[in-house]
């Protein structure tokens, strides 16, 4: 049985947990299967968006700490492998591709730090987040210090980075942490109706879109600016952009091909 499952579908990269008898603890040997994947969707035109999901009741329990020990206590945080890409976005380069995510049961500290580096996010409403790290005398490396404080705002995020406390599904919600909250068993279903619909859009688009996006937020809105109209150039000159133009005129969907 595969630790990571990894699966092609209609442009869709499906990267699914899948070692539901420990809760989807994550491993080292699980996190670079995961990394090995990210690094196929940035690589291969035909994959234009990635569906992170898990098997079983739970998404994780988080990292399987034991196996984690001496990577923490180097001090030189995570290596990647030739071709990986971080899924949590730390180290090396950062995806050029969108990611949709899908959440059940228990998603703590790495499962929440993953979800925190996707796009989209869909939750079951059963759904129980948590850092948990100072309850066990480490503090989160995987993202959550910079990136909670600013998707939900500092104090938000202190109440609960501080204390190990869990939030819930509706909290999450609320906060515009998960953009859709489903019925627990559907949440996978509807990640993929949304991946689908990434998928069938122009991807030059849609990235150009994303990396403006990320521009914007990592280093504010005068680079964002600057960058825009040169970025868009070239995706003006493409055959996607030919393509929404006729099917607009022809009153039919697009089929766009990224180039």
């Amino acid at each position: 049985m595969a630790l990571i499952e990894v699966e092609a579908r209609d442009h869709v990269l499906l990267i699914g947990l899948n070692r539901p008898d420990k809760m989807n603890a994550l491993t080292r040997e699980m996190y670079h299967l995961v990394a090995a994947a990210y690094g196929r969707l940035n690589r291969d035109p035909e994959l234009r968006v990635g569906l992170v999901h898990a098997a079983g009741e739970h998404f994780t329990a988080g990292l399987q700490l034991d196996d984690w020990g001496k990577v923490f206590a180097s001090g030189q945080g995570l290596a990647l492998n030739e071709g990986e890409i971080d899924p949590f976005g730390i180290v090396g380069d950062a995806l050029d591709k969108p990611v949709v995510f899908a959440t059940q049961g228990i998603c703590f500290t790495c499962g929440v730090e993953m979800m925190l580096n996707t796009d989209i996010r869909v939750a079951a409403s059963n759904t129980r987040f948590a850092q948990l790290e100072v309850k066990r005398g480490i503090f989160p490396c995987g993202g959550a210090t910079f990136r909670l404080p600013e998707e939900i705002g500092w104090a938000n995020a202190q109440r609960y980075l501080l204390t190990g406390d869990e939030w819930t599904a509706e909290q999450a919600y609320r906060w515009g942490l998960v953009q859709e909250l489903v019925e627990p068993g559907t949440q996978f279903d509807r990640a993929w109706t949304i991946a689908r619909k990434v998928a069938e859009a122009a991807p030059l688009g849609v990235q150009g879109s994303l990396r403006s996006s990320r521009l914007a937020r990592l280093q504010g809105h005068d680079a964002a600016r600057q960058a825009l109209f040169p970025a868009l150039a070239p995706v003006m000159a493409s055959d996607d952009v030919r393509e929404g133009l006729q099917s607009f005129l022809e009153r039919r969907t697009a089929v766009f091909k990224g180039r």
